[in-house]
């Protein structure tokens, strides 16, 4: 059943191709839609594996919302059929294709966010890396919520510091055998952010780790190291939570929603 927001939300199905075949982008326009609107790209979870946008549909129409913006979700190629980089080039095109049709969609593509939850987290790391990379277009901020970035699983947190943890190491493990079968991939900074060696120039960053993940050590070395390296970060640890359930919190949506707010008010006085 959809909740009251989600009604609110103009929800729109695209077809785009993408890297190895066609995907489908689902828009969600907010209410109040006078001028041009900030946009957020957005990949689902599901362990590079599953999932589909529809899956996000809350988390996305909350985030249009609150942050009075275009969210764009990515219905990205999943592996182990479609292996790495196949879905970080389909969150390419969906950039470029915001871009190209910015002025159809109200969209202002100087105040342009990436984010994601899970296996989503990894690619909308990787995609901010690759756009300052290529420079075809800008992310201002990134989001990054309860992200895998460590496919060497190295820093997986101890079970016995978390409590009933909802996704295991070998789900994961799993889910990274499936998207990087080549193994030197494993250290692309494209696919293992926390690899990454070159992180200045990234865009501002919010990063959301679950208390009661095995991710969320990785997370929170993560966020240390953008910082080290420079780059604007905001980083929060959300007690009692779950890796599934972080993005269902409204708390979460709502610590998010302000930092987009301030990060687009900030580009926009630079624009």
């Amino acid at each position: 059943m959809k909740t009251n927001v989600e009604r609110a939300i103009e929800i729109r199905d695209v077809e785009l191709d993408g890297h190895a075949q066609a995907i489908r982008l689902r828009t969600y326009h907010p209410p109040i839609n006078r001028g041009s609107l900030p946009v957020v790209v957005f990949f689902h979870g599901g362990g590079f594996v599953k999932g589909a946008p529809e899956q996000a549909d809350a988390t996305c129409s909350q985030l249009a919302v609150a942050v009075r913006a275009l969210v764009v979700s990515v219905g990205y190629s999943l592996a182990p059929r479609y292996p790495f980089p196949t879905a970080l080039c389909d969150g390419l095109r969906a950039g470029k294709w915001v871009v190209a049709n910015a002025q159809a969609l109200s969209a202002d593509v100087k105040r342009m966010a990436v984010a994601g939850h899970d296996a989503g987290g990894n690619l909308a790391a990787g995609l901010a890396a690759m756009a300052r990379d290529q420079a075809e277009f800008r992310f201002s901020a990134q989001v990054l919520l309860a992200p895998l970035l460590d496919p060497s699983m190295t820093r997986i947190a101890n079970l016995d510091v978390n409590v009933n943890p909802d996704v295991c190491a070998e789900e994961c493990a799993s889910g990274y055998r499936a998207y990087l079968p080549v193994v030197s991939n494993r250290l692309h900074p494209y696919a293992a952010p926390i690899e990454s060696r070159r992180l200045k120039g990234l865009p501002a960053a919010f990063i959301a780790s679950a208390e009661n993940d095995l991710m969320h050590v990785e997370a929170e070395k993560y966020a240390a190291e953008l910082i080290a390296a420079g780059v604007p970060t905001t980083a929060m640890r959300y007690e009692n939570v779950a890796h599934n359930e972080l993005v269902s919190r409204l708390e979460v949506i709502a610590d998010v929603a302000a930092f987009l707010n301030k990060r687009f008010g900030a580009t926009s006085v630079r624009a």
